[in-house]
C-alpha cells in the first residue's frame, strides 16, 4: 500500500516529461519573403540606361562608356527629340508664343525640358551606380545643364505645349429627342383625360345625392290623413 504514491510519482513524471523535451536540430527557420519588386522609378531608370548603352552601340563610330562625354549626351538628347510629343513654335510661327494655339501647324515635335531634365537625373544616377566615377559622370558635365537651361527658357518663350484632341460631346439622336416629345404629348393628353373623367365622376355622384335625399321618403308619397 505504501508503494502507490511511489508510483503515483513516477506517472506525474513521466506525464510532464514530454513538455520538457528540446526542440528537434533538424528544424529550419521560416524561408525569406520574396523580394519587393523595383520601383517605377528603378524600372524607368533601367530602361533609360539600357537605351542610352543601345544608342552608343550603334554610334557611328561606336563609342564606349569611358570615352562618353558631355558633348556626346547632348547629341542623345537631340536624337530623342524625334519621338517627342511637344509642339515648339519657330520663331517665325504664327503661333509663337501663345500658351493654346488654336489649330496645328508646321513646327517640329520635340521632347520637353521636363522630361530631359528627369531623364539626365535618372542616368547620372544610373551611371554611378554602373561603377562609373562621379567626376568623370558625363551626364554631370557643365555643358549639359548649359543646354538643359537653354531648352528650358526656349520652350518657355515658345510656349510650345501639346495638342490635345478635344472630345466631342455625344449628342442624342433625333428620334430619341421626338420620342421624348410624344411621351410629353401623351402624357399631357392622358392628364387632361383623367381630369375630365375625374369632373364627370363628380358630377354624377352630386345628382346621385340629391336623388337620394327624394327617396329617402317613404315609398308612395307621403302617408295619407
Amino acid at each position: 500500500m505504501e508503494s502507490a504514491p511511489g508510483h503515483s510519482g513516477v506517472g506525474e513524471g513521466s506525464s510532464s516529461s514530454p513538455r520538457r523535451e528540446p526542440t528537434p536540430a533538424s528544424s529550419q527557420p521560416p524561408p525569406a519573403p520574396a523580394p519587393a519588386p523595383p520601383s517605377r522609378y528603378e524600372s524607368q531608370k533601367r530602361r533609360d540606361w539600357n537605351t542610352f548603352l543601345q544608342y552608343l552601340r550603334n554610334h557611328k563610330p561606336p563609342l564606349t562608356l569611358a570615352r562618353c562625354s558631355g558633348a556626346h549626351v547632348i547629341e542623345f538628347l537631340r536624337y530623342l527629340d524625334q519621338f517627342g510629343k511637344t509642339k515648339v513654335h519657330n520663331a517665325g510661327c504664327t503661333f509663337f508664343g501663345q500658351p493654346n494655339p488654336p489649330g496645328p501647324c508646321a513646327c517640329p515635335l520635340k521632347q520637353a525640358w521636363g522630361s530631359l531634365d528627369a531623364l539626365i537625373g535618372r542616368l547620372r544616377a544610373a551611371y554611378e551606380e554602373s561603377g562609373g566615377r562621379p567626376e568623370a559622370n558625363p551626364f554631370a558635365a557643365r555643358a549639359v545643364r548649359i543646354y538643359l537651361r537653354e531648352v528650358r527658357e526656349s520652350q518657355a518663350k515658345a510656349r510650345g505645349v501639346p495638342y490635345e484632341k478635344k472630345k466631342r460631346k455625344r449628342q442624342p439622336p433625333a428620334a430619341a429627342a421626338g420620342g421624348g416629345q410624344a411621351t410629353g404629348a401623351g402624357e399631357s393628353s392622358a392628364s387632361s383625360s383623367s381630369s375630365a373623367a375625374a369632373a364627370a365622376t363628380t358630377a354624377a355622384s352630386g345628382s346621385g345625392s340629391v336623388g337620394g335625399k327624394g327617396s329617402d321618403a317613404p315609398p308612395g308619397g307621403s302617408p295619407s290623413s
